[in-house]
């Protein structure tokens, strides 16, 4: 997957997906999702650990 280069652009991009997704959501919902985000930001940042220490493949 190719990633903006420049961390300003990045940013900017994640930001305008939040504020797209929160339009659509009630607050009960963007609760809700903000922490099922967290959660595979959190599970993809310990699978990406794993694969450093030649737990998994690369």
């Amino acid at each position: 997957m190719e990633l903006p280069r420049d961390p300003m652009a990045l940013t900017t991009a994640v930001n305008t997906l939040a504020v797209m997704l929160a339009a659509g959501l009630n607050d009960e919902d963007l609760e809700l999702a903000a922490v099922l985000l967290n959660q595979l930001g959190d599970t993809l940042g310990t699978i990406a650990a794993q694969r450093r220490r030649g737990g998994g493949r690369t």
